[in-house]
């Protein structure tokens, strides 16, 4: 094999290798990693972190400041469920109108 021959190979495996990566990620609730509202579930997904990293966190500042609870209640208002196209808060706006 000639070196020709070997760049044409891997510019090959590199143009596929970029189109079977996702062309966007978005940050939903968990429907199914959720042990309250999915918050840190899709946290997690969406950072590809272990859930139960994101749990601590989120513990660790609720007991330290309170922050995580106003962070996780805002996140649960303001983030889509897995499936929907609107949070909580965008529909209750919208009902509102």
């Amino acid at each position: 094999m000639n070196t020709a021959t070997a760049d044409a190979g891997s510019a090959t495996r590199n143009d596929q290798s970029l189109n079977d990566q996702p062309d966007t990620r978005k940050l939903r609730r968990s429907g199914e990693d959720k042990m309250l509202a999915g918050v840190a579930g899709g946290i997690a997904r969406y950072l590809d972190a272990d859930v139960l990293l994101v749990r601590v966190i989120i513990a660790v500042l609720t007991l330290v400041s309170g922050v995580g609870a106003i962070l996780y209640i805002a996140a649960w208002l303001l983030i889509p469920a897995d499936g929907e196209d609107v949070s909580i808060a965008d529909a209750w706006i919208a009902a509102r109108r």
